[in-house]
C-alpha cells in the first residue's frame, strides 16, 4: 500500500506562508520510488510526476541550468510539493494516473475522451442469437462479445454488413418473442425470421458460425466454407439455395477488398503521434482478429516541452488507466517510439490484464503496416485539425494582437529558397487566408540568372516577380507577408518593397532562434525593427509555423520535382529503345525514377512496352553496370 510522507505535507503547509525553501526540502526528501505533486500559492495543484527515485527526479527541475522553458515556467510558480512513497515503480505509475484524472493538474496531458468503447454483443439465447450493438461491457447475461470499436459508426457498419451476408436477426429478445409474423428486416433480406421459424436451428446455428468468424478475421475460412457449401447445393440441383451461398461469397469478396488491413490476426492498439505548429495529434488504431476496427484521435494539451517518447509515455498511461471506465487491454500495444518507461508500462499493463502485455516499436509484416497506417493517419488528421476554420480564425485573431494590427489579416504570404548546392534554385510562395492553406494560389518560382547559393538575390528575383505585377494591378493584394529568414532576406525584402513603392502591407521575418529549435523562434519588423519573441504555446506562433513549414515544404517539393525532372531526362533518354512513349510510361508504372532504381529486371517488364531484353538494358544503365 502506498504510505504519504509527512514530511512533504509539513513543507507545503509551510509554502503558504513563506517562499518555498527548495534547498530544505530536497536535503530531507526520500529516494524511494512514489509519486510527486506540485502545487501554486493558493494550493492548486500545477503538476503531478511519478519517479524511481524521488530524490533524483524533483531535484532535477531545480537545477540552475539546461531547463526547458516551460519547465521554467513550472518551476517558477511551484510553492510546496507533496509526496507520496509506494512500494513499487508499478505502484507509482499506476497512482500518478489515478492522480492526474481526479486533480486534473494543467501542466499534465489530460484526456476528455472518458466514454467506454461500443461492443457487438452475440447474445446466449439457445437457438437463436442475437448480434447487437451494446454501450460497455458486461459480464450480466452471458454471451460473447466483440470488440472494443472505436465508435458507434463502426459497430452500425459491423452489423449492417453482418445483416447483409448472413442475415443475422439484431432485435430484442422480448421483440423476437412477440412476433407472429415477418418483420421489414426479413422482407428486404436482412434477417431469416427465424421468429417464425423460416430457418431451422441448425442452419441458423451456420450462419451464427459464420459471422463471428468474420468478427474473428477469419474471412478466407468463410470464403471456403461458403465456396464448398455452393459447390455441393449445385450438385444436389438446390439452385436458389446455390445462389444465395453465391451472393454471400460476391458480398464477402467486396468486403475483403474494402479492408485496409487483414492478413496474420491478433489483438492489438497502434498508437502513432504527429506533432506540427505546436499541436500534438496522437491516433489509436484498434485491432482484433487481424481486422482493423477503426481509429480513434486526440488532441492532448500538454504544457512541458517533451519529447515524442515522453508524449506517448503520459498518453498510454492515462490512456489504459485514467479513464472512467477501465478499456480493454490488448497483448499488443504498438508505437513508433521506444518510450519512456516501456518496460514498467508493460509491466503496469500484464498486471492489470491478467496476462502478458508488451509495448513495443520493433514489428514486422502486418503488424508493420498497421503501424504504418497509424501514423499516416495521424499526420493526415493534424494536418486536418490544423486547416479548421475554427484553429485558423482562433490563431488569427492572436496574430492580429501580437502584431497590433488595425484588422484581423484575410491574406497572407510566405516566401522561401530551396536548392541543392545552388543547383535548381525555386522559390515557393503559399497563401493563406481565413480558411488556412490556399493551395489555389500557391506558386512556384524557378530562379533563373542567380549565382548558385545566393538566397539574397533569389530572394530579391521571387520577390520582384511577384509584386511588381501586383503594383501593375494583376495580382491579389496580401495583407501581411512572412519572409522565412533572418535579417539579411528581411533587408532584401524591403528594399524590394521600396523600390515598387510597396508601404501598406507589413513585412515579417520568421527567424530561427539561437537553438534553431521549434517555439523559440523571432519575429522581426521590417518597417520599425521591433523583435517579437513569443512564448512557445501562442496560438499566433503556432500559425506563423504552420505558414512558414507549409512554404518550407512546398519549395522542397517544387526543387525536388524540378531536379528529378533533369536527372530522369539525362538517365532515361540516352538508352536505345526508350523514346518519350516508354519514359513517360516507365515514370507512370513506378511513381518516378527513385522506385523504378530499386525496381527489378521482372517488375519493369510488366510495363506495357517493355520487353525482357529491354527491362535488361535499362536495369543494367540505372546501375551503372
Amino acid at each position: 500500500m502506498p504510505t504519504r510522507s509527512d514530511a512533504p505535507a509539513d513543507a507545503a503547509e509551510a509554502g503558504n506562508n513563506r517562499e518555498f525553501d527548495t534547498k530544505s526540502f530536497l536535503k530531507q526528501l526520500t529516494e524511494r520510488p512514489g509519486v510527486y505533486r506540485m502545487y501554486d500559492t493558493a494550493g492548486n495543484v500545477l503538476y503531478v510526476g511519478k519517479a524511481r527515485n524521488l530524490k533524483k527526479r524533483v531535484t532535477s527541475y531545480f537545477r540552475k541550468s539546461g531547463l526547458a522553458p516551460k519547465t521554467e515556467a513550472l518551476v517558477s510558480r511551484i510553492n510546496s510539493i507533496e509526496v507520496t512513497i509506494t512500494g513499487s515503480e508499478t505502484e507509482a505509475l499506476l497512482l500518478e494516473q489515478n492522480l492526474i484524472k481526479s486533480l486534473r493538474p494543467p501542466y499534465n496531458i489530460l484526456l476528455r475522451d472518458d466514454k467506454s468503447y461500443p461492443y457487438i454483443y452475440l447474445s446466449s439465447h439457445d437457438d437463436y442469437p442475437s448480434l447487437t450493438f451494446r454501450r460497455g461491457r458486461t459480464k450480466k447475461g452471458g454471451g460473447t462479445w466483440y470488440g472494443p470499436f472505436p465508435s458507434s459508426g463502426a459497430v452500425k457498419e459491423s452489423l449492417n454488413i453482418l445483416q447483409k451476408i448472413f442475415r443475422i436477426r439484431s432485435c430484442s429478445e422480448s421483440y423476437f418473442r412477440n412476433r407472429t409474423r415477418p418483420c421489414l428486416q426479413y422482407q428486404i433480406n436482412r434477417c431469416t425470421a427465424p421468429c417464425v421459424d423460416y430457418i431451422s436451428p441448425e442452419d441458423y446455428r451456420e450462419d451464427m458460425r459464420h459471422a463471428t468468424m468474420f468478427l474473428e478475421g477469419k474471412n478466407p475460412a468463410i470464403l471456403q466454407d461458403l465456396m464448398a457449401a455452393m459447390e455441393t447445393a449445385a450438385k444436389n440441383l438446390e439452385f436458389e439455395k446455390a445462389g444465395v451461398y453465391r451472393d454471400q461469397i460476391n458480398h464477402l469478396r467486396h468486403v475483403q477488398e474494402q479492408q485496409s488491413v487483414d492478413g496474420e490476426g491478433g489483438d492489438a492498439d497502434v498508437v502513432a503521434i504527429a506533432q506540427d505548429a505546436g499541436v500534438v495529434c496522437i491516433v489509436v488504431i484498434i485491432v482484433r482478429g487481424g481486422r482493423v476496427l477503426g481509429t480513434k484521435d486526440y488532441f492532448p494539451r500538454y504544457s512541458i516541452e517533451q519529447s515524442e517518447a515522453e508524449l506517448l509515455s503520459a498518453f498510454l498511461g492515462q490512456y489504459y488507466f485514467g479513464g472512467s471506465a477501465r478499456r480493454e487491454i490488448p497483448p499488443d500495444i504498438l508505437v513508433p517510439v521506444d518510450v519512456d518507461g516501456q518496460e514498467l508500462l508493460s509491466q503496469a499493463l500484464t498486471e492489470s490484464a491478467g496476462r502478458d502485455t508488451r509495448v513495443r516499436k520493433n514489428v514486422r509484416g502486418e503488424r508493420r503496416r498497421w503501424l504504418e497506417l497509424a501514423m499516416t493517419n495521424a499526420r493526415q488528421t493534424l494536418l486536418t485539425h490544423l486547416a479548421s476554420k475554427e484553429t485558423v480564425y482562433r490563431r488569427l485573431l492572436a496574430l492580429r494582437d501580437l502584431l497590433d494590427l488595425a484588422e484581423t489579416p484575410s491574406r497572407m504570404e510566405c516566401f522561401d529558397i530551396s536548392h541543392s548546392h545552388g543547383e535548381n534554385t525555386v522559390a515557393s510562395c503559399v497563401v493563406f487566408d481565413e480558411n488556412g492553406p490556399l493551395k489555389s494560389d500557391y506558386r512556384l518560382y524557378n530562379i533563373e540568372g542567380v549565382t548558385g547559393g545566393d538566397d539574397y538575390g533569389a530572394m530579391r528575383q521571387v520577390l520582384t516577380r511577384r509584386y511588381r505585377r501586383m503594383v501593375a494591378g494583376e495580382g491579389k493584394r496580401p495583407d501581411l507577408v512572412f519572409i522565412d529568414g533572418g535579417k539579411g532576406q528581411l533587408n532584401i525584402a524591403r528594399e524590394v518593397f521600396d523600390e515598387l513603392g510597396v508601404t501598406d502591407i507589413p513585412l515579417i521575418g520568421v527567424a530561427k532562434g539561437v537553438t534553431r529549435r521549434a517555439g523559440m523562434e523571432q519575429l522581426i519588423d521590417a518597417m520599425t525593427g521591433d523583435l517579437y519573441r513569443v512564448p512557445a504555446d501562442s496560438p499566433a506562433l503556432h500559425l506563423i509555423q504552420h505558414i512558414r513549414d507549409e512554404s518550407h515544404r512546398f519549395a522542397i517539393t517544387g526543387h525536388r520535382a524540378r531536379r528529378d525532372k533533369k536527372r530522369r531526362q539525362s538517365t532515361l533518354e540516352g538508352i536505345e529503345g526508350v523514346g518519350p512513349k516508354r519514359r513517360r510510361d516507365l515514370i507512370r508504372y513506378f511513381g518516378g525514377i527513385q522506385e523504378l532504381r530499386k525496381a527489378s529486371i521482372d517488375e519493369m517488364s510488366k510495363v506495357q512496352g517493355i520487353s525482357r531484353n529491354l527491362a535488361e538494358t535499362i536495369y543494367a544503365v540505372l546501375h551503372d553496370e
